[in-house]
C-alpha cells in the first residue's frame, strides 16, 4: 500500500462563507484511505467545524469566537490574536516545532488568498505548495500586481473563475508560470439543497400579491447590499410596490440595517439574519438578485439556477460564466442604476424572464461535485 499523503490545510475559520463551505465539502468528499489531513484553524470557531469528517485532524491557534466589534473589553484579546499571528509568521519555526510537532508535510495548502505568506514562510522547504483562489483579486484593496505576482511562489494556483485564470495569465512572465494556474469549479452539493429547498419556510411571510427580491449572502460591503436597498427606496418611491429579503450575517449587518431605518423601508425589507438553510427561502421569492460589487465566482448563483429563480445579477467575475452569458438570468451594470434598471424590468415586465425560465427547464450543470473533487484530488496526487 502507497503511503498516504501528509498535507497540511490553512484557512482562517470556518465561518459562514463560500471559501469555507467549499473547503468543507471537500473534505467530505475525499477519500480517507490515501491522505494523512492536518486542518489547521487560527480560531476553532464557524459553524461548519461539525460537517468536518472525524478523520481530519483539527488544529488551532485560538479558541472562540471570532471578534468583529471594537467594544473595550474585546480589544486586548483581539489585539493579543492578532500579535501571535504575527509572531507565528514572523517566526514559523515556532509553530512548526510546537504546534505541529516538527511534522514533515508532503504538500501545504493556502485553502484561501489571505494564507499566502504563512504558507510561502513555512520552513519546511520540501513540501509542494498549494493556493486556493476565491476571489477576483484585481477587486481587493491592496492587491496590486506585484502584490499578486507573488502568489507564483506557489507550485500549483487554483483559481475558480475564467475572469481569476484571466488575471494570472496576464500576469504570468513565462510558461512555466503559466502551467501553474489551475481552473477547478467549486465542488458543490446539488442534491444536498434541493432537498433542503422544500423544507418549511420559518418566521416570515411571503405575499403572493407582491414580488418579493431575495438575496443571500455574508453582509459585506462587498455584497452592495447597500445599493440594493437604495434602490428599492427609488423604486417604492414610483409607486412599484415589492419587497426585499436580504439573509445572511456578518461585520456590515449593523450598518445596513441602520440605513434601511434610515430610508424608512423597515416594513418592505427585511434583514433575516444567518439561518442554517436558506433554500426554501430562495424556492419561495419571486426573484433572485446579486447586488455584488465584485465576487470570485459567486456559488449562490449556481444554487439559484438550480432551484430554476428568474435571476438579475450585476456584471461581476463569474457570473456570465454562471448564466451562461445571459441566457439564464439578466446580467445588467455593476452599478446602483445597473440594478434599478433589472428590478424595474422585473416589476414592470416579468414576462420578459419567460425566456430564462425556459432555457433553466432542462439545464444541466457543467460543473458537479464528482469533477471538482477528482480534479482537485489529482493534483494532490501529482505533486
Amino acid at each position: 500500500m502507497a503511503e498516504k499523503k501528509k498535507i497540511l490545510i490553512r484557512i482562517g475559520s470556518l465561518r459562514h462563507g463560500g471559501a469555507e463551505k467549499v473547503l468543507v465539502t471537500f473534505l467530505k468528499n475525499l477519500p480517507q484511505d490515501q491522505y494523512e489531513i492536518d486542518l489547521l484553524l487560527n480560531l476553532h470557531s464557524g459553524k461548519y467545524l461539525p460537517e468536518v469528517p472525524k478523520w481530519i485532524n483539527i488544529l488551532y491557534l485560538h479558541k472562540g469566537e471570532m471578534i468583529t466589534t471594537n467594544r473595550p473589553h474585546e480589544i486586548p484579546r483581539k489585539a493579543a490574536r492578532v500579535l501571535h499571528e504575527k509572531t507565528l509568521r514572523t517566526f514559523p519555526n515556532l509553530l512548526y516545532k510546537r504546534k505541529l510537532k516538527d511534522k514533515k508535510y508532503d504538500i501545504e495548502f493556502a485553502a484561501i488568498h489571505g494564507m499566502r505568506d504563512e504558507i510561502l514562510g513555512s520552513p519546511l522547504k520540501n513540501s509542494k505548495k498549494i493556493v486556493w483562489i476565491h476571489n477576483d483579486l484585481s477587486q481587493v484593496k491592496d492587491y496590486t500586481n506585484d502584490e499578486i505576482r507573488k502568489f507564483f511562489g506557489f507550485d500549483k494556483i487554483m483559481v475558480i473563475s475564467e475572469k481569476i485564470e484571466q488575471l494570472f495569465h496576464s500576469l504570468a512572465k513565462n510558461e512555466t508560470e503559466k502551467q501553474k494556474i489551475v481552473k477547478i469549479y467549486n465542488p458543490l452539493d446539488t442534491e444536498e439543497f434541493t432537498a433542503k429547498a422544500d423544507l418549511p419556510v420559518l418566521n416570515y411571510e411571503f405575499d403572493k400579491a407582491i414580488p418579493t427580491f431575495i438575496s443571500v449572502g455574508t453582509v459585506f460591503p462587498q455584497k452592495g447590499f447597500d445599493r440594493l436597498l437604495k434602490v428599492h427606496k427609488r423604486l417604492l418611491n414610483e409607486g412599484l410596490q415589492h419587497k426585499i429579503l436580504i439573509v445572511g450575517d456578518g461585520y456590515d449587518f449593523e450598518n445596513i440595517k441602520k440605513l434601511k431605518s434610515d430610508l424608512g423601508v423597515d416594513k418592505t425589507a427585511t434583514m433575516f439574519g444567518f439561518t442554517d438553510n436558506p433554500y426554501p427561502y430562495f424556492k419561495k421569492a419571486d426573484f433572485y438578485i446579486l447586488s455584488s460589487r465584485y465576487e470570485g465566482f459567486p456559488t449562490v448563483l449556481f444554487e439559484a439556477i438550480t432551484l430554476k429563480k428568474r435571476i438579475i445579477s450585476t456584471e461581476v467575475s463569474g457570473s456570465a460564466e454562471m448564466l451562461n452569458n445571459g441566457k439564464l438570468g439578466l446580467i445588467v451594470e455593476n452599478s446602483e442604476e445597473g440594478i434599478y434598471d433589472g428590478m424595474k424590468k422585473a416589476l414592470t415586465h416579468p414576462e420578459s424572464f419567460e425566456k430564462y425560465s425556459e432555457k433553466l427547464k432542462d439545464y444541466a450543470m457543467p460543473f458537479n461535485l464528482e469533477n471538482s473533487v477528482r480534479k482537485i484530488a489529482s493534483i494532490l496526487d501529482e505533486l
